[in-house]
């Protein structure tokens, strides 16, 4: 009978892989990745010299219980060596938030940040939001914490420089003002109420505004006004005197303004339970731009400073850094990070613990807020599982549930028809996690149950594979809520039986008569149909699932039919990009008129060569 081979064990398979790597790696900078079976990141880290930091993970008995675990599950290792310590550290911090590694601090900030743009590829610039890439001429500023911060910003740049913010469309077909000319909020440039140079002088204006030259403006608006006055035009020094208060307005109606601080983000960091939260507030031009709280990822046993620093480098990664960075910890690698955003910012970028005067005043201020954010947040937790132990025993769960699936869909007479799923847990709505499914297959208007049946069978036959993948149980659901009656719920069970998904709770949640909230009944396998009482919170908070999934797929579904109403047969010609369709459908008015037009009528069209317009003949001529 052969020897039997013993299995190595987890620990020492993962040992022996790094050591393996450690035998080749360079003394150089670089950045190293820890991977699992399925080639998942499971950690991202940066180091001075790579040979000597990844060694350290071979001394297994001198590492902590975690990093032991992450040694244990290594299965293979990637290496990226780079020129310097601090351009490890912007790769790292690149790799980290996009690949979201297990045993990492993580920022999970999936939000894009608002933009103040003056659209510079106009005669007469537009003032307006951005969000998104930066591909349009003109200038930047920001970013802004919320929407609601670049809103009232653009609205004083109306009151301030009579700027423009309606789209170039709708300026060159105004026939006379608008109502923002009429309540002075608009020079209206597109009647000829202003002239180019003048209007060019309001930008002007604008940008030193921005720029926090504000003192300087207000001498100039003062001097400006006077001259008008001794001129006799008494109206014109009535105008710039308005303008004179609103700036004064402008000036003082922030939550702080710290003379001292021209452009600089305040950073503060918050504890408690093992949890964490940041608070960052945005200072530019001299104004508060706003702040938003941020909780990322971390274990009990993750240092303030350590906390922060990874919070730095993720945060910078995808947008401009300002030249002062005010924290209230001091950071283990403050001097690295400040040269590696100096070296992304291409200019210095300082980081500073302050601790004493405006400046610190400042800090203890964004202090307040983390913690009172990160208490709100605990509290809201807390109440959250008692709801959920609530909804455990309702429904007979052996333990409060940690992931609840909530589906809905919304179509017309089948068409534009989506599916969504909605997911909710002890933290509340993880809209990270939401999921939309297109219908694909041929539907008859009304069917929902076929509807219904093809997102389950999508959603559990993909859960089935990556769960024998080895997928984490945080991904399986406990509970399943789908928003209708017994049809609902037995096309839901069919799907689930046919695919052995048995451990699964399904509920359905149909409205009561004349669909009156308050009355709802409850569908699921272990009980006959039920009504909860009219004021029970269980019974809210699955009302609140419910209507989240049902918001949710209204909106998709309002998304995918405003898509589906401006595509035309231009965007199957190949060739024809966003610009010479534009071009197009401007001159002969619509896809029809294209499809209509002889080739001398298209190339004659604007922006169209002889070529473009011989494919586009060539396409609705095919004879």
């Amino acid at each position: 009978m052969p020897d039997q081979i013993t299995p190595e064990p987890p620990a020492l398979r993962g040992l022996a892989v790094i050591e393996a790597v450690v035998a080749t790696l360079p003394l150089s900078p670089g950045v190293y990745r820890m991977l699992d079976g399925k080639g998942e990141a499971l950690y991202v880290g940066k180091a001075r010299s790579l040979k000597k930091r990844v060694a350290n993970y071979t001394q297994i008995n001198r590492l902590e219980e975690r990093l032991r675990r992450m040694v244990m599950d290594t299965i293979s290792m990637e290496i990226v060596t780079t020129h310097t310590e601090a351009e490890a550290l912007l790769l790292e911090a690149n790799l980290i938030k996009r690949l979201k590694p297990r045993y990492n601090i993580v920022l999970r900030d999936d939000k894009s940040y608002p933009w103040l743009m003056l659209a510079e590829d106009h005669a007469f610039p537009q003032v307006t939001k951005h969000r998104g890439n930066q591909s349009r001429p003109g200038s930047y500023w920001g970013p802004f914490a919320s929407a609601w911060a670049v809103n009232q910003t653009v609205n004083a740049m109306e009151r301030l420089f009579l700027l423009r913010s309606c789209a170039d469309t709708v300026f060159a077909n105004r026939s006379r003002p608008c109502l923002l000319h009429q309540i002075k909020r608009c020079s209206a440039p597109c009647v000829g109420r202003i002239g180019a140079e003048d209007y060019a002088a309001l930008v002007a204006q604008a940008k030193a505004f921005l720029s926090g030259k504000v003192a300087t403006l207000q001498r100039e608006l003062s001097a400006e006004m006077e001259a008008a006055s001794a001129r006799l035009e008494f109206e014109r020094a009535a105008a710039v005197r308005d303008r004179i208060r609103a700036l004064t307005h402008v000036q003082g109606s922030g939550i702080i303004n710290p003379a001292s601080l021209t452009d600089a983000d305040i950073i503060a960091l918050w504890q408690i339970a093992g949890q964490s939260c940041v608070q960052v507030f945005f200072i530019r031009g001299g104004r508060n731009n706003g702040n938003r709280a941020h909780f990322p990822t971390t274990v009990k046993t993750d240092e303030p400073g350590e906390i922060l620093s990874a919070f730095i480098a993720q945060f910078y990664d995808d947008k401009p850094p300002p030249a002062l960075i005010l924290a209230n910890h001091d950071l283990p690698e403050g001097d690295l990070i400040a040269d590696a955003l100096s070296l992304k910012a291409s200019r210095r970028v300082e980081i500073a613990v302050p601790k004493r005067g405006e400046k610190r005043q400042v800090v203890e201020h964004a202090e307040t807020n983390a913690r009172e954010a990160l208490e709100r947040r605990l509290a809201e937790s807390a109440g959250q599982a008692k709801l959920l132990e609530g909804v455990a025993g309702l429904f007979s769960l052996a333990a409060p549930p940690e992931r609840i699936e909530t589906y809905d869909n919304s179509h017309i007479m089948g068409t534009s028809a989506y599916g969504v799923m909605v997911v909710a847990g002890p933290e509340g709505f993880r809209k990270n996690a939401y999921r939309k499914y297109s219908i694909r297959s041929a539907i008859t208007p009304g069917d929902d149950f076929g509807m219904m049946r093809e997102v389950m069978e999508r959603r559990f036959a993909r859960a089935q594979k990556e769960r024998d993948e080895g997928a984490p149980a945080s991904d399986w659901p406990d509970i399943v809520l789908i928003d209708g009656g017994a049809g609902q719920y037995s096309a839901a069970r069919a799907v689930l039986d046919d695919l052995g998904v048995t451990d699964v709770t399904l509920i359905a949640i149909a409205k009561g008569p004349d669909r009156d909230a308050g009355r709802e009944w409850f569908f699921t396998a272990d009980k006959p149909p039920f009504q909860l009482p009219p004021r029970d919170p269980v019974l809210y908070y699955l009302q609140r699932l419910r209507d989240e999934a049902h918001r949710f797929a209204i909106t998709t579904h309002r998304a995918g039919r405003s898509k589906a109403l401006v595509t035309s047969e231009l965007d199957e010609v190949p060739g024809i990009g966003t610009a010479r369709k534009r071009a197009l459908l401007n001159h002969f008015g619509s896809a029809r008129g294209v499809k209509q037009a002889g080739l001398e009528d298209l190339q004659a069209a604007p922006g169209i060569n002889k070529e473009t317009a011989r494919r586009v003949y060539a396409f609705f001529h095919t004879q």
